[in-house]
């Protein structure tokens, strides 16, 4: 089905069942592979446990600019190819590549550096600042799989390919898991390499999923001359999500500094909510990845009825598939969190924190989605401006300030920071229907 069919014609629920499920498998996989590395790395030892729960906001800010770039890339070829221009398309495109090498570079460097220094933040061990850096040197300097694959992936995207990067994150996660128990606990003829043999594998599988898609994604870089411009619209339409990532990093490293204060058990606790998040946040992960082209492509034909029914829709779809992560939470915390750790600490602690921050999945359905449309319809500085309120202005002012009661207390940040962010979100949206009214009465008529 063409583009114009798929993104301007045929019914919101449709598009969203059939370009949305491949990415839900593929992140699938990416969540187990996640999952069974913790669970690995936790049975291999506790401090390796912990510093994956440190490293993991410098592994989010690196996604943040891969994907955030990528996203840019994606919106603003679907811009072009709704106006029918794929040449201009194409040449967006072909920027990505250099742009990927350009991000892994200053990654590798910068990281490599602050390495020990960024550990010492988080903990007083000595083992866990060790495995911090081990782990961390590692997948941050052999990172190019990961900037690479983010950029392609995002390309085959706004030609509404799902499939090819569904193969390639499987693919990754798959050879990611493989690895893990062979490289940290060394069987066979694997040498045995603790929790550098987990940021092994991770590297590896970036690798893997990278050239998959690197057949049918990657673009010829064009003349030098128009880098510029095509770098300065690609990160006009993609700061919004970099930010709404790199946000998410230095919230959780400010959280994760408020809870070593109380202890690394806590730490821990907080970290296994993120890697069981992943798991839970699939499905609005994968709406929110398949609604930016539809949102962008019907912005540029002026369709705003459409573009409205892409987001009601997706907040149905959400919520009720939110649910099944809320029940969880509030019904199974202990199992859950016994899979990666046999710390009694850390099970009382996470135990009664997931059933606060439970309470936060449905409203966190919108604060998550709002952003992305606004992204998506290129209102760059409202979806900043949610990203912002919610990760910088609420989150880690309102968990210092809870954790200054208790450290029970300190979970009410997730429920109040969600509730909050979604009611701005909510007016920012009037404000966008009002300024449409009329584009919005004439495709009703």
């Amino acid at each position: 089905m063409q583009t114009e069919e798929l993104f301007g014609h045929e019914k919101i629920s449709r598009i969203l069942f059939k370009i949305a499920p491949p990415v839900m498998l593929a992140q699938l996989i990416q969540a187990l592979y996640n999952i069974v590395d913790s669970f690995f790395v936790g049975r291999y030892s506790e401090t390796g446990l912990t510093a994956l729960s440190i490293i993991y906001p410098i592994q989010l800010l690196m996604i943040a600019f891969g994907v955030g770039t990528g996203v840019g890339i994606n919106t603003a070829m679907a811009y072009y190819l709704g106006i029918g221009r794929k040449k201009r398309a194409d040449m967006i495109g072909g920027i990505g590549t250099p742009l990927a090498v350009i991000m892994w570079l200053i990654f590798a460097v910068v990281c490599f550096f602050i390495m020990p220094s960024y550990a010492a933040m988080s903990t007083k061990s000595d083992a866990v600042i060790h495995d911090v850096v081990s782990y961390g040197r590692i997948v941050c300097v052999f990172g190019i799989g990961l900037f690479a694959e983010s950029v392609w992936t995002k390309i085959l995207q706004s030609n509404g390919d799902m499939r090819t990067p569904m193969i390639a994150q499987i693919v990754g996660a798959v050879v990611n898991i493989i690895l893990d128990p062979l490289l940290i606990f060394g069987v066979g003829f694997f040498p045995e390499m603790g929790i550098e043999g987990a940021a092994v594998a991770t590297v590896a599988g970036q690798m893997a999923a990278a050239l998959i898609v690197m057949k049918k994604g990657f673009r010829r870089p064009p003349d030098i001359r128009i880098f510029p411009w095509g770098a300065a619209r690609i990160y006009k339409l993609g700061i919004p999500n970099i930010l709404m990532q790199s946000a998410y990093t230095f919230y959780i490293l400010g959280l994760n500094i408020i809870l070593s204060g109380f202890s690394d058990q806590a730490v821990t606790a907080l970290g296994l909510y993120y890697k069981w998040q992943t798991f839970f946040f699939i499905p609005l992960g994968a709406l929110q990845t398949c609604i930016v082209p539809v949102i962008s492509f019907n912005y540029a034909r002026k369709k705003i009825t459409r573009c409205r029914k892409t987001l009601s829709t997706t907040l149905v779809y959400g919520v009720a598939l939110m649910l099944i992560g809320t029940l969880c939470f509030e019904v199974i915390p202990g199992p859950m969190l016994s899979v990666f750790s046999s710390d009694p600490e850390v099970i009382r602690i996470g135990t009664y924190g997931f059933h606060l921050i439970g309470v936060s999945f449905i409203p966190m359905v919108t604060s998550l989605t709002f952003p992305v449309f606004f992204q998506a319809i290129g209102y760059a500085v409202k979806s900043s401006v949610l990203t912002l309120v919610r990760t910088v202005v609420l989150f880690v002012p309102l968990g210092f300030a809870f954790s200054r009661i208790s450290l029970e207390c300190f979970w009410l940040t997730f429920p109040v920071t969600e509730i909050l962010t979604s009611v701005l979100g909510f007016v920012f949206y009037k404000s966008f229907i009002k300024k449409n009214v009329d584009l919005i009465t004439e495709q009703n008529i």
